[in-house]
């Protein structure tokens, strides 16, 4: 393998890991939302502000994705 196909590879896996944990976290988070909704419906803008909290974690990865290809 040359070292650009590695570092695809990585890019790759970054970028796949960022979005697996952004996902295992927004399911938990969106639940959580919702439930709080349904007790206090002022409550929407929070619960809407803590479900986009995680993607700042696919946010990072797909920086690190495209810092390891154009780097």
């Amino acid at each position: 393998m040359v070292v650009s196909d590695l570092v695809a590879i990585a890019a790759a896996i970054a970028l796949g890991l960022a979005a697996l944990g952004t996902g295992i976290a927004e399911s938990q988070i969106g639940a959580a939302g919702v439930g709080m909704v349904a007790e206090d419906p002022k409550k929407l803008g929070l619960a809407l502000l803590f479900t986009v909290i995680p993607e700042t974690i696919l946010i990072l990865g797909f920086a690190l994705a495209i810092y390891l290809l154009f780097i």
